[in-house]
C-alpha cells in the first residue's frame, strides 16, 4: 500500500459514498458517478477545485487542521472516521508498529471463557484471527468453514450467507471494524497479506473495503440463523484485554427471556450430548485397542511345555 495515497483514497472513497441530500444540497436526480463531485467537496469545505484534487490525488498531503475539520463535516464523518482521517494525514504520528507476533492468551483467561456454558466467547487478534473459543462458540459456529478468521468465513464460506441473514450489514460492519483496528499501520505485512487474500478470492470484500469504512462497535445486534436450532437475535459485546494489547474478547448473549435465549439453551444440550458420544465412543476404541493388544500380547507368549 502506498503510504502518500491513503489520505487520497480515503477522501475519494468517502466523497463517493456520501450523497448530495448529506452534504446539506439539493438532490437534482440521478447522477453519473455515485456520490458528490470534487467541485462540491471542494465549495463545501471552503478550498480550490485544485487543492482538493492534489489531495485526492496524493500530490498534497498536509492539510490544515482547518481543512481536515471542513473535509470532515462535509464527507459526514463519524469521530472515528474523522480521528482514522487525522491520522493519515500526519504519518510521523502514527504509532511505532512493534514487530509482529502471535497473541499469547493466557491460561487465567481461557478458563474464563470456558467457565461460562451459556455465554459463546471468542477471543480474537486485531486481524479477527480466532484464537480460542469456548464450547459454546464451538457449537454456535459448528459447520462453518474458515473459522480460524472472521473475515475469511464471512467472505469465503458461501454458507455464511445463509447463517447471517443480514450478510451485507454483518460484512460490512467486520470490513469497518478491521480498518479501525490497524487504524492507519495499514503496510502491515500480515494485514496486507490477509487483505490480498480476500481481495483476490471475493469481489464483495473489494467492494467494501474500498468503502474505507471506519468504525468500531464495542456493541452491535447480530441475527444468525443456526442450522439445528434456527434464528438467533445476540447481543454481541467486544472488550479489549488490557493485559494483551490487540487481543478482543467477544461475548454473544440473548435478551433474557428471549426466544432465542431458549434457543442457545437447546444449542448447548444438543453440544453437551455429541460431547457425551463422542467421549464414550473414544473411550470404547480405547478399551476395543487395550483388549486387542493384551490378545496380540497372549498370542505371541510362548506357551509352557509339560514335563516329561
Amino acid at each position: 500500500m502506498d503510504e502518500n495515497k491513503l489520505l487520497g483514497e480515503f477522501l475519494r472513497a468517502r466523497r463517493e459514498a456520501t450523497s448530495p441530500t448529506q452534504a446539506g444540497l439539493l438532490d437534482v436526480g440521478p447522477r453519473r458517478t455515485p456520490g458528490l463531485r470534487r467541485e462540491e467537496v471542494a465549495m463545501l469545505a471552503h478550498v480550490s477545485t485544485d487543492y482538493y484534487i492534489r489531495l485526492e490525488q496524493g500530490r498534497e498531503r498536509h492539510p490544515s487542521e482547518r481543512v481536515l475539520e471542513a473535509l470532515a463535516q462535509v464527507l459526514d464523518l463519524s469521530p472515528e472516521a474523522a480521528a482514522h482521517m487525522y491520522r493519515l494525514a500526519h504519518p510521523m504520528l502514527r504509532p511505532r508498529r512493534t514487530s509482529a507476533r502471535r497473541e499469547r492468551i493466557s491460561p487465567d483467561l481461557l478458563r474464563l471463557i470456558e467457565s461460562w456454558p451459556d455465554t459463546p466467547a471468542l477471543l480474537c487478534d486485531r486481524l479477527m484471527n480466532v484464537l480460542a473459543v469456548n464450547s459454546m462458540a464451538d457449537a454456535l459456529y459448528d459447520g462453518l468453514k474458515h473459522r480460524d478468521n472472521l473475515l475469511r468465513m464471512i467472505f469465503l464460506d458461501p454458507a455464511a450467507r445463509d447463517f447471517y441473514p443480514e450478510w451485507e450489514r454483518s460484512a460490512r460492519s467486520k470490513v469497518a471494524n478491521l480498518r479501525a483496528a490497524m487504524g492507519a499501520d495499514l503496510d502491515d505485512p500480515s494485514l496486507t497479506e490477509l487483505v490480498g487474500e480476500l481481495s483476490v478470492k471475493s469481489a464483495d470484500f473489494r467492494r467494501l473495503w474500498a468503502r474505507h469504512d471506519v468504525s468500531s462497535k464495542a456493541r452491535e445486534v447480530k441475527r444468525m440463523r443456526h442450522p439445528a436450532v434456527g434464528d438467533l437475535t445476540m447481543n454481541v459485546e467486544t472488550f479489549s484485554v488490557n493485559s494483551s494489547p490487540g487481543l478482543q474478547l467477544i461475548t454473544l448473549l440473548p435478551r433474557a427471556g428471549s426466544p432465542s435465549e431458549e434457543a442457545l439453551r437447546l444449542l448447548g444440550s444438543i453440544a453437551a450430548s455429541r460431547s457425551g458420544a463422542t467421549a464414550n465412543a473414544d473411550l470404547d476404541a480405547a478399551v476395543d485397542v487395550a483388549v486387542d493388544a493384551a490378545v496380540d500380547a497372549a498370542k505371541s507368549s510362548p506357551r509352557p511345555t509339560g514335563r516329561r
